[in-house]
C-alpha cells in the first residue's frame, strides 16, 4: 500500500524500491566492488543495491557522488546541501529533500532556513546569502537554459569565488539526475 503524497519533513524516510535491489549475499564481485566506495556507515542502502545492477555506473557515480559533496575545498558542505535541497525542492523529490534538509541543520545550524524552505517552496523568503543559493538551485533546476552570466555575477557578488559556484552547480545538477532516478526507481514512505 502506496503512502499518499509525502509532504516535505526533515524526519528520516524509507525509500522502497520498484526493482529488486541486488542481493548482498548474493552479489558478482563487480558488484561488490562497485558497492564498497559508498561514503555512509549505515551499511549499503536500498537505492545503491539498485545501483549495482549496473555495476560499471555505480563505480562511477559513487566517487563522482563523494567528491561533489563532501569534496575538500570550495563551497562549503552546507552549500553543497543547501543546493541539493534546492534541486529537490523544485522536483518534489520528498526522500532527498528530507536527506539534504536534515544535512544542511547539522553543518549550517539554521533549521529556520529549511522551515521556510519548505513552508514556502521556490518562494522562500532567505537571508542573503542562502537566498542567493537557494534562488540558482531553484533557478538552473527550473530552467537551466535561463541561467545566465548575470546569475554568476550575483554569485560573485555574494562572495562566492569561480570554485564555489563550479561546486554549487556540480551539486544542484547531481541531485537534478539523483531526484529523477530516486522517483523512477522506487518511493519514499514514512518509517515504520
Amino acid at each position: 500500500m502506496q503512502d499518499p503524497v509525502l509532504d516535505f519533513t526533515t524526519d528520516p524516510l524509507d525509500w522502497r524500491p520498484h526493482i529488486t535491489p541486488v542481493d548482498l549475499a548474493g552479489a558478482t564481485p563487480e558488484q561488490l566492488d562497485a558497492m564498497k566506495v559508498t561514503p555512509s556507515n549505515k551499511g549499503v542502502s536500498p537505492y545503491v543495491l539498485v545501483l549495482a545492477h549496473e555495476p560499471d555506473m555505480l563505480r562511477e557515480r559513487t566517487p563522482l557522488f563523494n567528491e561533489i559533496m563532501y569534496g575538500e575545498g570550495g563551497l562549503s558542505r552546507a552549500g553543497r546541501e543547501l543546493g541539493a535541497l534546492g534541486a529537490s525542492v523544485v522536483n518534489h523529490c520528498v526522500f532527498c529533500a528530507s536527506v539534504h534538509a536534515a544535512r544542511y541543520i547539522q553543518q549550517a545550524r539554521k533549521p529556520e532556513i529549511v522551515a521556510e524552505i519548505f513552508e514556502n517552496g521556490a518562494k522562500a523568503d532567505l537571508p542573503l546569502e542562502e537566498q542567493a543559493l537557494f534562488d540558482f538551485a531553484v533557478d538552473i533546476t527550473t530552467d537551466p537554459m535561463s541561467v545566465t552570466s548575470y546569475h554568476l555575477h550575483h554569485l560573485r557578488n555574494m562572495g562566492l569565488s569561480d570554485l564555489e559556484i563550479v561546486d554549487l552547480i556540480h551539486a544542484v545538477a547531481i541531485f537534478g539526475w539523483a531526484n529523477r532516478l530516486m522517483h523512477t526507481l522506487g518511493e519514499p514512505h514514512r518509517k515504520g
